[in-house]
């Protein structure tokens, strides 16, 4: 039985939800492309955050023929409040996978890919090691294929960091999701300064790789708090960063505490620009790999 309390809390959350805006609709996840590509992950036994996460832009990019593979299997070590992807017990390291993501790559026949993965901290280096033979498998089966990496903050081991970066990744994202504040509710086990720390060292150790980051915006931050997550980024040497509009995945997660108005996020975006990104994508349905080759060209530019 439900205590009173429980309940009371329960109705006041429901009632205090703000209703989703007519403006914030994606396109519904059907199409031949769609479908061709939902096939093909199933085959090849593969992870895309973008059914993991339950991304919103699923539709567009799967017809578009681009996604983000996730490796390291579909269960995550830590337990953060925005995230859909199942937690738990990790399952054990799949060394084929690599080779089966670069497979999926030859097929769609992409000339850019992102590789994300599940939080593995019951792994010594966080699962860096798989990144290193994804990039190399892409780029042996496809060459002149870009890749970029969303990396974990691999609890802060720049050892993790430097074998990723000897790789060579066309594009180095870790995201800092939200603003220090909300950190305990939002980002379960991470930090802060450390994301900031990885940032900044994966900059150091290779200085003409673009470095990348992303928040989610509607979890409870101020304006003055996500200029100040911005110019942290910069001063960190981040390049490339994104903005976008946090999404309940269910009932269980976060709730949204408000839209962000898409004027806003224009601002955001004028924002950056003026601090010295060399690339802001900024919008309600932005994901940290939403037109992630647009921005890594834009990026790429200046150097």
């Amino acid at each position: 039985m439900v205590e009173p309390a429980t309940l009371k809390a329960v109705l006041v959350t429901l009632s205090t939800q703000p209703q989703r805006p007519n403006w914030l609709r994606a396109p519904a996840p059907v199409g031949e492309n769609y479908r061709e590509l939902k096939d093909l992950v199933s085959r090849l036994a593969l992870h895309t955050v973008c059914e993991s996460a339950a991304c919103p832009n699923v539709g567009e990019c799967w017809n578009r023929r681009t996604a983000t593979f996730m490796i390291l299997g579909n269960v995550c070590t830590r337990r953060c409040g925005f995230c859909a992807v199942q937690k738990g017990a990790p399952s054990a390291i799949d060394y084929d996978e690599p080779r089966r993501v670069a497979e999926a790559c030859a097929v769609l026949g992409l000339r850019y890919a992102v590789v994300t993965s599940v939080n593995r901290d019951d792994r010594k280096d966080g699962g860096a090691e798989l990144f290193k033979l994804t990039i190399e498998a892409i780029r042996r089966h496809v060459p002149g294929c870009k890749v970029e990496v969303l990396v974990p903050d691999f609890q802060g081991s720049r050892a993790a960091m430097d074998i990723v970066m000897n790789a060579h990744p066309d594009v180095l994202n870790h995201n800092t999701e939200t603003v220090p504040r909300l950190y305990r509710q939002v980002r379960l086990g991470a930090r802060y300064e450390r994301s900031l720390d990885m940032l900044r060292y994966a900059k150091q150790v290779r200085p003409f790789i673009p470095v990348k980051s992303g928040l989610m915006l509607g979890l409870g931050e101020t304006a003055p708090e996500v200029l100040e997550v911005m110019r942290d980024l910069r001063a960190h040497h981040v390049d490339i960063l994104t903005l976008g509009q946090y999404l309940r995945p269910s009932p269980k997660h976060l709730p949204v505490l408000r839209y962000v108005a898409p004027q806003e996020f224009a601002d955001y975006k004028q924002a950056g620009r003026e601090m010295g990104f060399s690339h802001v994508e900024a919008g309600p349905l932005v994901r940290s790999s939403y037109h992630a080759d647009s921005s890594s060209r834009a990026s790429a530019s200046d150097y």
